[in-house]
């Protein structure tokens, strides 16, 4: 069985050149955790990355530039973008079975933002864009990002929304108070992160952008980002939000979930009641949650689901989702 992991990060050195350019570790402490081991399994495209793509049992990573992308860069991020794209192409051209690739964006510059993600879905073959969350002080609904929604939107190109650090108020009012590290990693990948993901998806919902967009397809990783588990509550906003449908809805016609190599039976059958078996997608969240022992097939094999429903899971629903793709020039 074909398996298929749709959240697959890489960095290249350009990028991680430009973050520190500007500082950007003292706004966004996650820039921070991409040193190390980490830093070399991120720029590395080629065997040693599927020699670890074998061994956990995964068939095809859709690439994805890591968080926090180029959120926080300005002019310069056009060519930055451009660069990086042409990169994942070179990669999905020397080993064109084993990769696909997720379009990183100058969304500070949201015009050329639509264009690139053209670019990259008709010219480079790409399956959609991943955004991660907040573009300077401006969350995802802000209108001034309104276009490159109307290109994922007109190129029937999903987007998958990824956690990022939360601005630096909500850290020092919810996530301070410890030692650094421990700020830090509570405000990221312990916590903050998958709040300020799970926002950034309401926000997209109240702010009516699946109103405007109704084939809009959005991606959550994590399970969710924890919105789904409070999905029950989120539907009492129907009162008073003025939308045109109701909250759930938009979970089961707007919404994609994704494993994010939280490789847990309960996390999936409480997505699958919200958003429905057709909806769920596999990814490891290469290489954050990296762990050997044929982890990925491992959980395919034992996550509880029936053959269609695994197959499904594995691939089928992304291949669905990525048919409808405007790829005509």
């Amino acid at each position: 069985m074909k398996l298929i992991g749709i959240e697959e990060h890489f960095l290249t050195q350009e990028v991680k050149n430009a973050w520190s350019a500007i500082s950007l570790e003292a706004a966004d402490p996650s820039v921070a955790f991409h040193g190390g081991p980490l830093e070399k399994r991120l720029v590395d495209l080629s065997q040693e990355r599927i020699a670890l793509m074998d061994e956990t049992g995964l068939d095809v990573q859709v690439l994805s530039l890591t968080t926090p992308a180029l959120h926080d860069l300005g002019r310069e991020s056009v060519d930055l973008a451009r660069r990086a794209n042409d990169a994942v192409a070179e990669a999905i051209a020397r080993h064109p079975n084993r990769f696909q690739g997720l379009a990183t964006l100058p969304v500070t510059m949201p015009d050329e933002a639509a264009l690139e993600l053209e670019r990259c879905v008709r010219t480079l073959g790409f399956k959609g864009t991943m955004l991660c969350g907040r573009v300077g002080n401006r969350n995802l609904d802000h209108l001034d990002l309104l276009p490159i929604f109307q290109s994922a939107a007109a190129l029937h190109a999903p987007v998958l929304l990824h956690p990022r650090a939360p601005d630096k108020v909500v850290r020092d009012a919810y996530y301070s108070g410890f030692s650094p590290m421990v700020d830090a990693a509570f405000a990221c990948f312990g916590l903050g992160w998958h709040y300020d993901a799970g926002i950034q998806f309401l926000r997209l919902a109240l702010a009516g952008h699946f109103d405007r967009f109704p084939d809009l397809q959005v991606i959550l990783g994590h399970w969710g980002e924890l919105v789904l588990f409070y999905a029950e509550r989120i539907a009492n906003m129907d009162r008073v939000s003025g939308l045109q449908q109701p909250m759930m809805t938009y979970f089961r016609r707007n919404l994609y979930v994704t494993a994010s190599g939280m490789f847990m039976p309960h996390y999936l059958e409480q997505a699958a009641r919200i958003v429905g078996y057709d909806r769920l997608l596999f990814s490891t969240d290469y290489p954050y949650q990296y762990r050997p022992g044929g982890d990925a097939r491992r959980f395919l094999n034992e996550c509880g689901l029936d053959q269609a429903a695994a197959c499904a899971f594995a691939h089928g629903n992304w291949e669905r989702l990525t048919a409808g793709l405007s790829t005509a020039s």
